[in-house]
């Protein structure tokens, strides 16, 4: 068979279901083979779109998502989804084709040294030089994307590789299991935790990556322990659980909120250092650290580990428990008594434009529990992690380790095809809306029902807010927008725009029972922001 008749099968032999990209000359070959193949190519209409949604993909399937591009330019529009992928710790493969070997060693059409450029952001970089390495690069690239912790891998083709005969089978699929923890730590981490005064928890991604929620939120309530979690991990622990204290991560105040700044020992629990850098929470760096994880704690004068407890995180939390005595003290509520009173406190506003507040009470309330919501990044990403409630993990998609604009609406379509049987949102600024609005085209030609919820201010938001902060005056942060309404029907899609607050809600809720893409454009009132910063202190996170 045909090299790349060979590199698709090992594909299959993942159990890739869907490839995102962009056919170019360099691929003609894997693209022909396709043809012939279970996997379904979703062609998409930029390649960030594509490793977008490759990434959420993968973010929400715990398999490595896979996006394709050629070679030069349809490679390097690979480089930001795929390097929002490796600092999300999402697993994703990235597969680029390339000029013949012939001419890579010289100044040539188009050609890039892809597999350097990749190289910084990827777990793993590789070029394909003969037919006979495929079973190895494509089991290599797949198991270490889909180990943790999971990331992105990238895998150049060239053409003439591509092109060549080979006789040969993909390799036995076997990834890598977490090893039971030390029977040492886990005491030793047991006493720590009996011994303590005043315990916390910071729960972060590594959990759902680990899908040891049940595990985190049994061992918190078992312990009464409180919890606090990371951006991208909202609903590791429910909202409604005894022991939840809400996201934490935004405001200077939220370290005294939640408890850290009288906490005597401090457990984190597939914690990612690269959401929330803990001199923000350890400033004082006298806690007593507990690291518990698949991997062993990144080295930072902020985290200085007394004792590691690493592997299987299910196991480890079971074992804890099972040693450890409960403690007595009341949760600390004084973070999620906060979020409740100001939701209340807005749900039934009606001023115009609509308060963010109010925004995310009509969302939380039209979708239903287990829906998906895909977050872009800016101002709303601060509101929308701070305030939307969740009780299951993986149902509020946030980018916090790159935090890329332009994921949600790529996102939302990758989200909807994982999982058809849910109701999916894309929640983005006007300004990361049209970074990667062309995918609606893609969402309708294949027939994906998502909403893209805008939240409209004519402006770069977030940056906007600092610069309020800061300075006391804006720079360079104003736009004009299009009309989405009649954008949205361009594309055949439903387009709404909100006029008066009463009208979100019942809005929301008929483009969720829709079966086809709805875009609904509704102006925001972002002098909150400065209220919230007023009574919370500063921003500390960076995106």
């Amino acid at each position: 068979m045909k090299a790349a008749e060979l590199f698709v099968k090992a594909l299959e032999n993942e159990g890739v279901e869907y490839i995102f990209g962009i056919p170019g000359e360099e691929n003609l070959d894997v693209m022909d083979a396709l043809l012939d193949s279970r996997i379904r190519f979703i062609t998409t209409r930029h390649e960030q779109g594509a490793a977008f949604m490759a990434d959420v993909y993968g973010r929400l399937t715990g398999r490595a998502g896979v996006c394709m591009a050629t070679l030069g330019p349809g490679a390097t529009n690979l480089i930001t989804g795929v390097a929002d992928a490796n600092m999300d710790h999402a697993p994703l493969v990235a597969i680029a084709g390339q000029a013949s070997t012939r001419r890579l060693h010289k100044e040539s059409h188009q050609v890039l040294d892809l597999e350097a450029m990749f190289l910084p952001i990827t777990k793993y970089s590789t070029r394909i030089v003969s037919p006979e390495v495929i079973p190895e690069i494509i089991r290599k690239a797949f198991k270490v994307a889909q180990t943790e912790k999971t990331g992105a891998c990238f895998i150049e083709f060239p053409e003439n590789i591509a092109e060549m005969s080979v006789d040969d089978t993909p390799l036995r699929v076997k990834n890598a299991t977490s090893p039971e923890p030390a029977s040492e730590h886990i005491e030793r981490a047991a006493e720590l935790i009996s011994n303590a005064k005043n315990p916390i928890i910071l729960a972060g991604n590594g959990v759902v990556r680990s899908a040891a929620a049940e595990a985190l939120a049994a061992f918190a309530e078992n312990l009464n322990i409180p919890v606090a979690n990371t951006f991208m991990a909202k609903g590791v622990i429910p909202f409604r659980h005894p022991m939840a204290l809400g996201s934490v991560g935004l405001q200077s105040n939220d370290y005294v909120n939640t408890g850290f700044a009288n906490a005597d020992v401090i457990i984190c629990i597939g914690y990612d250092m690269v959401e929330y850098h803990p001199y923000l929470w350890h400033p004082s760096r006298d806690r007593t650290l507990i690291h518990i994880d698949t991997t062993h704690a990144e080295v930072d004068a902020y985290y200085s580990v007394l004792v590691a407890v690493v592997g299987n995180i299910n196991h480890s939390l079971n074992r804890i428990a099972a040693l450890a005595s409960p403690h007595q003290g009341r949760a600390l509520r004084t973070l999620r008594n906060s979020l409740i009173e100001d939701m209340n406190q807005h749900k039934e506003d009606v001023e115009f434009p609509v308060k963010p507040q109010k925004i995310i009470w009509d969302l939380r309330t039209a979708m239903d529990l287990e829906d998906i919501v895909i977050c872009d990044v800016g101002a709303h990403k601060m509101w929308m992690s701070r305030m939307f409630r969740c009780e299951y993990p993986n149902t509020c998609i946030i980018s916090n380790g790159f935090a890329s604009m332009g994921i949600a609406v790529p996102g939302a379509i990758a989200a909807k095809l994982a999982h058809p049987e849910r109701r999916v949102v894309a929640v983005t600024g006007d300004a990361g809306f049209l970074m990667n609005s062309q995918e609606i085209e893609t969402a309708m030609r294949l027939k994906v029902a998502i909403v893209i919820l805008i939240w409209n201010d004519a402006s770069y938001g977030l940056i906007e807010w600092k610069q309020q902060n800061q300075f006391g005056r804006k720079s360079h942060v104003d736009f004009t927008n299009p009309d989405f309404v009649q954008y949205a029907k361009s594309f055949g899609a439903e387009g709404v725009r909100i006029e008066h607050t009463e009208q979100l809600m019942p809005a929301l809720k008929a483009a969720l029972d829709r079966n086809t893409v709805t875009v609904i454009d509704c102006p925001v009132d972002y002098r909150e922001n400065l209220k919230l910063t007023a009574k919370l202190g500063q921003l500390t996170n960076p995106d």
